[in-house]
């Protein structure tokens, strides 16, 4: 059985900015205030650990975010439903072709590891024409700061839902940022970075992945399964 694990934002789609807004209302709504939201990098980070980083000076701790998580989840989703019609997201080039040629081998669980909150996540994939029961396991934002955290425990629902002893060996994992090469790594996966996302190519070949994509179109191609 072979896991292979998406990131969402700048690997399968682009959302034009409605997670920023979204979580400056749902912020709003729940802590009082955002923090410098505007000039905060996302990239890699979990929803847990981006919020926990913005309220540090106002003395929220991480667990006070834990706490908050969620009634955030919630609170987030409604913002973000409520704007959705005025961002145009897409799929990235190759992502849906990809993802649905996956689904179709057998032996081959397809899921997500996300810094977006599982609501979030659903809401941003149906906008970029991606259907959620495609990923039938998941880790999300809501669930921990570190993302490294997440692909350990999409390994482990894997493991539950299949019912095999997947190896981390087993598992491929693939995003846009060193965070996600670095989340591989957590469960001995084979890191597969794409150049389709906001973080400049030199800094993704310094983070060492296994294979180094200028988009998922030569997938199949080059990374093992």
């Amino acid at each position: 059985m072979k896991l292979v694990l998406f990131d969402i934002d700048g690997t399968l789609l682009i959302s034009r900015g409605i997670g920023r807004e979204a979580k400056r209302q749902a912020m709003l709504e729940c802590f009082g205030r955002t923090g410098d939201l505007d000039n905060h990098v996302f990239g890699g980070k979990t929803d847990w650990r981006i919020i926990a980083e913005l309220l540090a000076p106002y003395g929220v701790s991480a667990a006070d975010v834990g706490r908050a998580m969620p009634a955030y989840e919630t609170v987030m989703a409604r913002h973000m439903s409520a704007i959705r019609e005025r961002y145009p997201a897409e799929a990235i080039p190759h992502a849906l072709e990809l993802v649905n040629a996956l689904r179709r081998r057998e032996n081959t669980l397809v899921g997500l590891v996300t810094g977006n909150t599982s609501k979030t996540a659903a809401i941003k994939l149906e906008m970029a024409g991606f259907n959620p029961v495609t990923f039938p396991i998941g880790a999300f934002g809501n669930e921990s700061a570190e993302r490294a955290d997440l692909t350990r425990l999409a390994l482990q629902r894997a493991r539950d839902l299949t019912g095999h002893a997947i190896k981390g060996g087993d598992a491929v994992v693939i995003g846009d940022t060193p965070d996600d090469i670095q989340a591989a790594r957590a469960i001995d996966a084979i890191a597969v970075a794409v150049c389709t996302g906001y973080v400049p190519r030199d800094q993704l070949v310094s983070a060492n992945p296994d294979f180094l994509l200028a988009d998922l179109s030569a997938f199949f191609d080059l990374v093992p399964l």
